[in-house]
């Protein structure tokens, strides 16, 4: 078996399952689940009246996919980053599609990560003080699989913190330049998961820099980007920051996008990966052996949706209202950051944030991630910890019940 297997974390959910397994419920309340990111909205029609058609079904299920992708979804996406973010990428060499983005951020670290880093560094769980790992940057708190990637790439993560002192981003400071020739992967999430922020264009151009100074890739997760709240501020791609300060061929830069979030359409599976051409090319010939194109129909579907922005605007509608909503019912206690991106609250509670969760579950039988279940702990603390992650994706009336049993709950600690 592959030994790295025994360096990885149990995952967030499987923590809190364990955390309330041995929990009561109230029985007078049912239960509202604001734990997990899957987006309850209805997705579009005229991606189900495509699925639904049996003809051409049958015509897609009787072909092999394309890993590459069909010239029509390439062309969307393209289409849509050019529109979105002013961002000119070829369909032809800097576009993947994948299915879902955490399929692609996982598999993406398997084929870019090499087993001879730039330089020695320090490792302190090393006794001898040395190692030969390469570092993986993640932001922390953070999504799990990008600390899974780089274990199981045989790599050693390197935390970065999201501190409140911060403003919640992400703090480079701590690295010397030695950990940064040691450096071969950079997640960066923007709107970030469970903080909501979004990375600054003078830190993202820094950091372009850094890449390019020390050779290292960027991967940008940005399946958040089409959920935000201020009309004149939309958050911006690595690649539009990348282009403006001439990098045009986005050396070392890869964004990472999704219609599960953008588009409701999570059980479609369907994303895509888009940057620098050279490493696409080595990341196609990987997904080649790895067998994971989409399936024909997805792609066809998928391209429908990229091409379309009124599911998307109506879709980003609805999150403004409960999010306006649970916010003035959560101010009564709580100081609520409202966040820039997505659709979570990273939300101060003030105590243990697992005991607090426990017993919002017993309690008000409502179900919410322990913030120290999402981070680790980088030798300055966890910087998840004191705070939950309330993810608002059920239909309205559902979160302003769960904003308001919160509300309650919070008054009697």
């Amino acid at each position: 078996m592959n030994q790295n297997l025994e360096r990885l974390h149990q995952y967030p959910f499987e923590r809190l399952n364990a955390l309330l397994a041995d929990v009561t419920p109230n029985s007078t309340l049912d239960l509202i689940p604001l734990s997990l990111g899957e987006p309850k909205h209805r997705p579009p029609d005229f991606v189900l009246d495509f699925l639904a058609d049996k003809q051409t079904l049958a015509t897609h299920l009787a072909t092999y996919p394309a890993t590459r992708g069909v010239p029509e979804l390439r062309a969307a996406i393209a289409d849509w980053l050019s529109k979105r973010f002013a961002a000119r990428v070829d369909p032809e060499t800097q576009v993947l599609p994948v299915n879902g983005t955490r399929e692609a951020l996982f598999s993406f670290a398997q084929a870019v990560l090499s087993n001879s880093p730039n330089v020695n560094h320090t490792d302190p769980g090393n006794a001898s003080g040395r190692t030969s790992l390469p570092f993986v940057l993640t932001p922390n708190p953070f999504y799990q699989i990008y600390e899974g990637a780089a274990i199981l790439g045989g790599a050693k993560p390197r935390y970065i913190n999201n501190e409140p002192t911060q403003g919640y981003q992400q703090d480079f400071s701590q690295m010397q330049s030695d950990d940064w020739a040691a450096t071969q992967l950079v997640y960066i999430c923007s709107p970030g998961n469970p903080t909501g922020q979004v990375m600054p264009e003078a830190q993202m151009i820094k950091l372009i820099e850094l890449s390019l100074e020390y050779n290292f890739i960027i991967a940008s997760d940005e399946c958040y980007s089409e959920i935000y709240f201020d009309d004149r501020q939309p958050p911006n791609s690595l690649l539009a920051v990348s282009q403006a300060m001439g990098n045009i061929d986005y050396k070392n830069c890869v964004i990472f996008h999704s219609l599960s979030k953008r588009s409701n359409l999570p059980g479609l599976r369907s994303g895509f990966v888009a940057g620098d051409a050279q490493v696409l090319e080595n990341y196609l010939l990987y997904r080649t052996y790895h067998g994971c194109a989409m399936s024909a129909h997805h792609q066809y579907a998928s391209a429908l949706a990229w091409q379309d922005e009124i599911h998307v605007e109506q879709n980003r509608d609805l999150y403004r209202q409960k999010f306006a909503i649970v916010e003035d019912i959560l101010r009564k206690h709580f100081a609520v950051h409202t966040p820039q991106g997505g659709f979570y609250h990273w939300l101060p509670v003030g105590e243990d944030d697992a005991l607090f969760a426990r017993d919002l579950m017993q309690d008000q039988h409502v179900k919410v991630v322990p913030g120290q279940f999402l981070g680790r702990d980088s030798g300055a603390g966890n910087p998840g910890t004191g705070h939950i992650r309330v993810a608002w994706v059920s239909e309205l009336a559902r979160c302003q019940e769960a904003a308001e049993r919160l509300l309650e709950f919070a008054k009697t600690r």
